[in-house]
């Protein structure tokens, strides 16, 4: 199935109504802020030098509006772009449902104003709606291609998933594992409102509260990973999606332990210290190798003689009916004149007067 062209025009207007819309916020904090660098530095985290006015984004903000402006493309030109648009939907509808309370609580207005306040929780409406239509788009925006060269949604190809499903496996089992060890660390005034959000927590307007966003990238690491080794068409663009979150967020971490000389001192840090900064190396490298695997074009599942396989980047394999030049011993097929079978040529000897080659054969269904 692949997308009809009313929904891919609709689906990237969405994605460039919903990317405007993180992109006014970005360039509201960049004005608040007067300089790009202090909002670069609030966004990795360094907690030395905190700008006076607090901005209202954070480091997923940046790599939302990456991920919009890639879906917008993928919508107008790629074989996946069903899924790129359920994925992004539902990836928009993740980061901005706490929107829903944490901006309609009264302590927002007092941190930021009334008007502002407003402002983003009419646009967090809007995200969600846009987020929910793409996830509908998406999903019966679909039709059988009309003819044999139509490319088909592609699939991660076996080292692709093998290596998404050990990677991004390992990041999200060590995410959830570090956020199932903030219910026993964190003090309890923050306990619930690192999760939820809450006034003792200091978060920016549109930001979602960090505990939620690491359940929910954990949560999705672990889906990618699974799915990619069955390689599941949606895995490439969530996989894609997940390993740059993953990569920012982990290279933000090396960043900081540079700038504050942590790693000089790493044998002599606590072992839970240790292992907190070996975790940004780990979601680091597993951004790194995962996002160009998985964004390389994917293989194309079609059926072939005497069983299912999977051709090379899109295009069916050489013993597909109709296609290339059979296998030796094959059954006859279409090729070139001479190649064992009637082909799109002159008529093999031993056919009738005015015989001539039968119409080639339907390719085999796509998938």
């Amino acid at each position: 199935m692949i997308l009809t062209r009313g929904a891919r025009i609709t689906g990237a207007v969405l994605c460039a109504v919903l990317a405007a819309l993180v992109a006014a916020w970005i360039v509201r904090d960049v004005r608040a802020l007067g300089d790009p660098t202090d909002l670069l530095r609030y966004w990795a985290g360094y907690t030395r030098g905190w700008p006076k006015t607090l901005p209202a984004t954070l480091l997923a903000d940046p790599v939302l509006f990456v991920v919009l402006v890639a879906a917008l493309i993928a919508a107008l030109r790629s074989s996946v772009a069903a899924s790129t648009l359920v994925v992004t939907g539902l990836v928009t509808l993740a980061l901005r449902l706490p929107g829903v309370w944490t901006i309609g609580s009264s302590w927002m207005g007092e941190r930021y104003g009334e008007e502002l306040r407003t402002r983003a929780l009419v646009g967090t409406f809007v995200a969600l709606a846009a987020g929910l239509a793409l996830v509908v788009i998406g999903a019966v925006g679909r039709r059988q291609p009309e003819d044999s060269y139509e490319p088909r949604p592609t699939r991660p190809g076996q080292g692709a998933g093998v290596t998404a499903f050990l990677l991004l496996g390992a990041s999200g089992a060590v995410m959830i594992a570090w956020e199932i060890r903030q219910l026993f660390t964190l003090p309890d005034q923050l306990y619930p409102a690192w999760f939820i959000g809450g006034k003792v927590l200091t978060i920016g307007l549109t930001a979602t509260p960090p505990g939620w966003s690491g359940v929910a990238i954990g949560v999705t690491c672990l889906v990618v990973a699974w799915t990619a080794l069955f390689r599941a068409v949606h895995a490439r663009p969530l996989g894609m999606i997940v390993a740059g979150l993953l990569l920012v967020s982990g290279g933000c971490g090396i960043a900081r332990m540079v700038h504050d000389t942590s790693l000089e001192h790493f044998g002599d840090a606590p072992f839970e210290q240790q292992l907190i900064m070996l975790t940004s190396f780990l979601f680091a490298l597993a951004g790194a190798v995962t996002l160009p695997v998985l964004a390389r074009r994917g293989f194309e599942r079609v059926e072939g003689q005497g069983g299912q396989g999977y051709g090379g980047y899109g295009y069916p394999q050489a013993d597909t009916r109709g296609y290339g030049y059979p296998r030796p011993g094959a059954a006859p097929g279409f090729g070139p004149p001479g190649s064992g079978g009637p082909g799109y040529g002159y008529p093999q000897s031993g056919g009738g007067p005015g015989s001539s080659p039968p119409p080639p054969a339907s390719p085999p269904p796509g998938w």
